[in-house]
């Protein structure tokens, strides 16, 4: 062990960190060579696994250089959680994978912290992960993280495009700011165009650049979940890379358009003042970033009022943005109501 150390790997590490992070998730399991999970499929006539893995992008970049890495956990599960509701499933459980130059205690803890909450918030369980020191792969600080979920659907319930009809109407659920998209593009604009520091703060923007970039992932799992099980919700858009455009894009049969009024929402202080500073175009700006909505329900016109009221009631910002029309799969977002 003492020559693996001498190479930059040390293994003794690891497994405190193992100790760790089997007190913060509250399971002893974790640490075998595979996550096991009791899978109970009474309640499910035809059970379907669905299954998603994600990553945080270049944010985590940005939680380096700022010392901050409480929350990119909570984006990792948040990008994986989500997907997999979009399609109509409970997230079950998840597995990470954090690669990273130098095992820090503390850097990893917090990480890795966050991935338990975020677990914590989606309703779903950590069974494992990999943590893998390889300093020659990544410098000094740096890491990388991936992230693995399988939810439980019934076949018969999973949301489907061909549920959509004319009319349906289009429920925007708030994000947390960026989120986890567009990222690569806001540090060329801030960083490498304009020489921002991550202390400095914008002008209409509530915190310091180092903390509003690093708002986490709204997970949405437990709002959204009860509306599914009670077949309100006909098809959800988890809206990250490709903003509006192409994420509402994917849930549209090919004889319906999504008609927005972004009138009926607000967007971001933090995406106003990138479309200034960056001098983005509308095109930019709607294939690029949420527009302040992370989530998008297509529902009936008869439910929209018990859905918004739900989702109200469990803390969600919800807003009528826009309806399904006769069409051909296109996103329109009126230009001048941005």
């Amino acid at each position: 062990m003492d020559a693996y150390k001498k190479a930059g790997v040390d293994i003794n590490a690891g497994y405190k960190l193992v100790d760790e992070i089997k007190k913060l998730s509250h399971n002893d399991a974790l640490g075998a060579f595979g996550g096991m999970f009791p899978l109970a499929l009474g309640q499910y006539k035809k059970p379907v696994l669905v299954s998603g893995t994600d990553g945080v992008g270049t944010k985590l970049l940005v939680a380096i250089q700022a010392g901050l890495h409480e929350t990119i956990g909570i984006d990792l599960v948040a990008m994986c959680v989500n997907d997999v509701l979009a399609q109509g499933a409970k997230p079950l459980f998840f597995l990470d994978y954090l690669g990273i130059g130098h095992l820090d205690q503390t850097q990893a803890k917090e990480i890795l912290t966050g991935v338990v909450n975020g677990v914590s918030q989606a309703g779903a369980k950590l069974v494992g992960g990999e943590t893998a020191e390889m300093p020659d792969m990544y410098q000094h600080g740096h890491y990388d993280l991936a992230g693995f979920t399988v939810g439980i659907a019934d076949q018969d319930k999973l949301l489907k495009t061909t549920d959509l009809q004319a009319g349906d109407v289009l429920l925007g659920l708030a994000s947390n700011g960026l989120h986890s998209n567009g990222f690569s593009l806001v540090r060329d604009i801030l960083f490498k165009q304009h020489h921002y520091s991550l202390d400095d703060r914008l002008p209409g923007c509530k915190l310091d650049l180092k903390h509003e970039l690093l708002r986490p992932t709204r997970i949405y799992v437990k709002s959204v979940l009860p509306l599914i099980d009670q077949g309100l919700i006909q098809s959800i858009a988890h809206i990250t890379g490709g903003g509006l455009i192409e994420n509402v894009g994917r849930i549209l049969p090919a004889d319906l358009n999504a008609e927005f009024d972004s009138t009926s929402w607000k967007m971001p202080a933090i995406m106003k003042k990138l479309q200034t500073i960056g001098q983005l175009s509308f095109e930019d700006m709607t294939n690029t970033f949420n527009l302040g909505l992370g989530m998008v329900l297509a529902v009936r016109p008869a439910d929209k009022s018990q859905v918004m009221a739900e989702l109200k009631k469990a803390g969600e910002t919800v807003y009528q943005v826009g309806k399904l029309v006769t069409g051909s799969k296109k996103v329109v977002i009126r230009e001048d109501a941005l």
